[in-house]
């Protein structure tokens, strides 16, 4: 049975909060008073891990992140084990676009197709400098420790750091940890799978963004055992989502642990309808996640970024050599 999620605003994390937008009006740049154009100041993320400055999110973005979502999510929860909330959109059609090539032209890239990771498990954080990694309960330094020596960790950009925020206010959840991955082509897909590693927990919340070329979501329910002593499981039906840029899927409960999804392959005339960007927002309970997640989605590779002349990736040093 559907029903709607109560929709929340990020006003306390940004001041002064801009205009609120109605509803109705969600998918309409909110309207202001003309003011003389002044040259924005470009202000960037830096980190000794990044391997090149990453720049914040422009204001013409920052400055609506307190009107997301743009809608109010639709639970879907119509059939066993199934636990959503689908906000189509969450980032309005008006900034979808910008918040796309923003983040496609800004963000590293690594080649395990195009992807890249931020964030830190549950049991440490960054210090305040965000210079070291530290115990969350002691505050201590931590000096040795096998899941951050070979792939440090990193924090999250200001740009994917004030989308978790606006993520975490609108749904309640908590996370730790931003997986990026970019979808070259409607060739590029992945396979049905379920993120239901043990280092996310018991019943993971997953919020999953997708922004550029629409692409099919779809989900299958996980083989049941039959048991003789026990009635037959309830027939279960494919799941098929439109995915449009700026939409949201918030998968939890017992979702990841009974149900598969998969991004299948885009073919004729819109298999290059442009490429798509799926940002993936998780909670990694202990430093194995924290392992995991930076030697599958970074590993040793070369970086790549984005370049706008070639419209694609391109190896970084060798194409743009260094940076701010």
């Amino acid at each position: 049975m559907a029903e709607s999620s109560k929709k929340r605003t990020l006003d306390a994390f940004f001041k002064p909060p801009p205009k609120k937008v109605k509803l109705s009006d969600a998918n309409e740049p909110p309207s202001e008073n003309q003011e003389p154009q002044v040259e924005e100041q470009v202000l960037y993320s830096k980190h000794s891990t990044y391997p090149f400055s990453i720049s914040n999110f422009p204001s013409s973005i920052t400055k609506n992140l307190s009107s997301f979502p743009s809608t109010i999510g639709k639970v879907i929860n119509d059939q066993p084990d199934l636990d959503l909330v689908y906000y189509q959109p969450y980032i309005p059609k008006y900034l979808e676009r910008q918040t796309f090539e923003f983040l496609r032209s800004q963000l590293p890239f690594y080649r395990v197709r195009y992807t890249t990771v931020f964030g830190l498990d549950e049991t440490s954080k960054f210090s305040s400098s965000s210079t070291q990694i530290v115990d969350v309960k002691t505050s201590l330094p931590i000096l040795k420790d096998k899941n951050y020596l070979k792939h440090p960790p990193r924090p999250l950009p200001q740009c994917l750091n004030a989308l978790r925020l606006s993520t975490e206010v609108a749904t309640g959840c908590t996370f730790n940890f931003c997986l990026v991955n970019y979808y070259s082509s409607g060739a590029d897909s992945i396979s049905y799978h379920s993120d239901d590693e043990k280092f996310l927990g018991k019943e993971p919340a997953i919020a999953s963004f997708s922004l550029g070329a629409k692409r099919d979501f779809l989900m299958k329910h996980k083989p049941v055992a039959l048991d003789d002593n026990k009635s037959p499981p309830i027939e279960t039906k494919l799941i098929k989502l439109p995915l449009g840029s700026g939409d949201m899927i918030l998968m939890k409960g017992r979702t990841q642990a009974n149900w598969l999804h998969s991004i299948p392959k885009r073919t004729g005339k819109h298999a290059d309808d442009g490429g798509r960007i799926n940002i993936t927002f998780r909670k990694a309970l202990v430093r194995a996640g924290t392992e995991n997640y930076y030697n599958y989605n970074v590993g040793t590779g070369i970086v790549y970024k984005w370049d706008e002349r070639a419209r694609e990736m391109k190896p970084w040093k060798s194409s743009f050599g260094r940076d701010v």
